[in-house]
């Protein structure tokens, strides 16, 4: 848990004081609805607006999309560009040699 501070009007607080006896977790509820809300409305639009090429899969099958695709790209990514890493619980990721 982090300690924030929210300043809200008081009579807003008066009200949310009627109904709960833990400001605390009264806002912390009306948050996780409102960013669930927000999540949900992110993810309508999104299915309401598809990005174009989902268009070409859909009509194309994902069967016939993926039989179509070879395998064979080797453009797609430049293992040379990159650098080795793994992860480390308590560092995060970290470089090592190959």
């Amino acid at each position: 848990m982090k300690r924030v501070t929210v300043t809200l009007p008081e009579s807003l607080v008066s009200e949310i004081d009627r109904w709960e006896n833990n400001r605390s977790r009264f806002v912390l509820l009306a948050a996780e609805r409102e960013l669930e809300a927000r999540r949900k409305a992110a993810l309508e639009r999104s299915l309401a607006n598809p990005h174009p090429e989902s268009f070409q899969v859909a009509e194309a099958g994902i069967g016939d999309w993926d039989a179509a695709w070879t395998g064979d790209d080797e453009t797609l990514v430049d293992e040379d560009a990159g650098r080795s890493v793994r992860w480390d619980p308590d560092r995060g990721w970290i470089e090592v040699d190959e």
